[in-house]
This record gives structure tokens, C-alpha cells and sequence, in this order.
């Protein structure tokens, strides 16, 4: 059984996230969406159906017995026992009809593999249909940071099973013990760590340094470093290779990124190679506290959220200087690079330059010897098929400018 995680329209609703990723590729919860179906098909093996552009830094794999499901819908075991029971030709919907999931031979596969946007199977022909009428699934932004407690809860037991956690040192406060889980080579001293509403997940080789209190349900990736007097409010997910400082509430740093200073943020999606400059601050509730309405590249305008409480959603390779503000739902674009006193506008297009006053278009080239120098910090370096996507997204942007 061969399994294809394929961008449904979810991927347009979860813009700019999805800009340079696959749906499957957001982290949700400890872990990514993908990496949570690899958990249930072990023995098989998982690629992605992304748009062209992606497709050569995620390629598909093909074979004789295909099994496609919406990259965007968390596996249980419930829709684990229905793709397995599926048979040939047939589809999985939900109560709404929408297919999250189809079982094709590789022939009646290849009409659906080349696509621009997202991938449509409502022309497929099919012969019978299973339906699931509960699914829980990432299909707009703030259900990262909002189902945030619900996807930690499912990865940590999963994560930590049958495993021991190194020994805190006893310079730590700590609350509920049982649900503290450290990594090999993970260093955590002089910090409060109260796991009583919910897991702490300290990563391989991460650090939180002196004065941190944390609050559960939190996760701090690989290699990350929670700096000096941070305050964490849960359920909050950092992402590897992060440095955070400051105060955070319910927050999700997919991976790379910093947050190094004082600063709040709160009810926010921060990208990958992202930077948030010292005493950024971002408002997650309107002063009438009013729903929060987020911009949406598929109405191209803002949709109500159904939430008040709603911050900063940030596209990869962005970054804001010292004592930037965002206001309320505001939502960034990819290698945006921003300055400036007052609140920015709660939409900026991708490759945006420039300060609350004026934005104009972060030149191409520019743009890409900020994200080599920012990617040799790590010892790293931007590919050429990296850089054709961002190439991409570049020529695709001049259609959001000046909204």
C-alpha cells in the first residue's frame, strides 16, 4: 500500500503557510501532519502531491496500489480502519461529501498528478463510497496554534511510550514530574516547569536556559533554545533549531525561527527562517473584542475566524527589526522584511519591503542573499531547488500587491 498525502483546497485556505510546503508539512502538535500517518503506515511508504512547483523538493512516488488522503486531515483510528478497509476504485468522504481519501491504481492515478493550485477529485470516477462523519483536520491557519493542546496530547504518549526521560537536575522547580519528558542531551536548569495543565516535551538537545517558566501543555524541538526568563503559556509547540525569549501564549514555531527578546506573542503561526526583532509585539484580541477576521487567498479578502483571540500568522523567511507591532489577525507573506514605528497592516503581500509608512517589492535577488546569509548561520545552504521555488512564489505574488 502506497500512500500520497495530496494537497486539497485546504492548501489555499492555509496560505502563506503552504507557500513553500506541502500541507502534510505543517507540524501539528509535536509532529508533522505526515509525520503522524508514517506513525500509522510504517511499513509503507508516504510522499506528497503538491502543486508543480513543489514537486521537486517534495516528489511523489507512485505504485501499483495507491492510497490518496487529504494532507490536511489528522489520522485516528477510525479513519486508519476505513482507508484500510477501502477498496479499489473507491473513495472516503466526509459528511459533507468532500474526499479526504481514494484508493486508484497508478493508471487511474496519472490524470491527477500534474496540478497548479490544488489538487480537485471531483471528476474522478469511482465505484463505491465509505464515509466518515468525524474528522479532525488542519484546514486554516489558527488551527495550528487553536487544536495545538489537542494534537500535543495525542503525539506525547506516542513520542514518550515505553521510554525513560533523563533525570531533571534538581535546580528545577517542577509540578506533576510524571509529565515532564527530557531528551538525551537536553539541558534545563534553575527553570519552573508546571506540567498540571498539560505535558512538557523537551527535545534532543535543546536548552532551556536559567529563569524560564513554562506552563504545559509545551514542546521545544531539537536543538532549540528557550533563552533566559522566557514565560511560556500553553498549549505552545517550538519547532527545531528555534531560539525564543520573552512571553508566548499558545503560539507554533514550525522550525528555524527566532524570537530571541522580550516581546509578546500570542495565538500565533510563525514560519520557517523567520525573525522577530526585540519588544516585537503582536495583539491577539481586538479592544472591543469583537470575532477576529484573518486575510483569505482564497476570497481575497478577510473571513470571520470564529475566534477572539487571534494574532500573527508569518510566512517563511520573514523578519521584522526591533519594536515592531502587528495588530489583531494580521497575516504576513514569505520573505517579507519589515520595520518601522506603528501597527503594520493586518495583510502584506509576499516579498513586501518596507515600513508601516510604505511597502514596496523586496527585490528578488535581495531577498535571496538575505535568506543565504541567515541559512550559513546554521551551516547551511539554499539550494537551487529552493530557490526555484521561491522564484515561483516571487512571479506569483504582484497579484496580492496594493490589496
Amino acid at each position: 500500500m502506497n500512500i500520497i498525502l495530496f494537497d486539497s483546497i485546504a492548501r489555499i485556505h492555509l496560505l502563506p503557510l503552504t507557500f513553500t510546503r506541502p500541507v502534510a508539512q505543517l507540524r501539528a502538535g509535536i509532529s508533522t501532519i505526515a509525520d503522524k500517518w508514517r506513525r500509522h503506515f510504517p511499513d509503507s511508504q508516504v510522499s506528497f502531491l503538491a502543486p508543480d512547483y513543489l514537486k521537486s523538493l517534495f516528489p511523489l512516488k507512485t505504485g501499483s496500489d495507491n492510497i490518496l488522503i487529504d494532507g490536511s486531515v489528522i489520522p485516528d483510528e477510525n479513519i486508519i480502519k476505513v482507508i484500510k478497509d477501502i477498496g479499489n476504485n473507491s473513495v472516503l468522504t466526509d459528511s459533507n461529501n468532500n474526499i479526504i481519501a481514494a484508493r486508484l491504481s497508478e493508471s487511474q492515478l496519472q490524470p491527477f498528478i500534474s496540478f497548479n493550485k490544488y489538487l480537485d477529485l471531483n471528476a474522478l470516477n469511482y465505484t463505491s463510497t465509505a464515509v466518515v462523519n468525524t474528522i479532525c483536520a488542519i484546514n486554516r491557519p489558527w488551527h495550528i496554534f487553536s487544536l495545538a493542546g489537542k494534537l500535543f496530547n495525542d503525539d506525547f504518549p506516542i513520542i514518550t511510550s515505553n521510554r525513560k526521560s533523563v533525570v531533571l537536575s534538581n535546580t528545577n522547580r517542577c509540578v506533576n514530574p510524571e509529565n515532564i519528558f527530557i531528551e538525551e542531551g537536553a539541558k534545563v536548569e534553575f527553570s519552573i516547569l508546571n506540567a498540571s495543565t498539560g505535558p512538557i516535551y523537551i527535545g534532543k538537545n535543546a536548552e532551556v536556559m536559567e529563569n524560564c517558566a513554562i506552563r504545559g501543555p509545551f514542546s521545544l524541538g531539537e536543538h532549540s533554545v528557550l533563552k533566559m526568563s522566557s514565560k511560556i503559556y500553553g498549549p505552545t509547540i517550538i519547532g527545531p533549531y528555534c531560539k525564543v525569549g520573552g512571553e508566548v501564549n499558545n503560539s507554533v514555531f514550525l522550525g528555524f525561527s527566532n524570537k530571541a527578546h522580550d516581546g509578546f506573542l500570542g495565538n500565533s503561526v510563525i514560519g520557517e527562517w523567520c525573525n522577530l526583532g526585540a519588544d516585537t509585539n503582536n495583539s491577539n484580541l481586538k479592544n472591543t473584542y469583537e470575532e477576529v477576521k484573518l486575510w483569505s487567498y482564497l476570497k481575497k479578502g478577510f473571513v470571520p475566524t470564529g475566534l477572539q483571540f487571534c494574532g500573527l500568522i508569518m510566512g517563511d523567511h520573514s523578519k521584522c527589526s526591533i519594536n515592531t507591532m502587528f495588530n489583531t489577525g494580521t497575516v504576513i507573506g514569505v520573505s517579507c522584511n519589515l520595520y518601522g514605528d506603528g501597527f503594520h497592516r493586518n495583510f502584506i503581500p509576499s516579498f513586501s519591503w518596507g515600513s508601516t509608512a510604505k511597502l514596496s517589492a523586496f527585490q528578488f535577488d535581495k531577498a535571496m542573499l538575505v535568506i543565504e546569509r541567515v541559512m550559513a548561520r546554521r551551516d547551511l545552504q539554499l539550494s537551487d531547488l529552493e530557490k526555484d521555488i521561491m522564484k515561483h512564489i516571487y512571479l506569483d505574488t504582484p497579484e496580492w500587491q496594493n490589496k
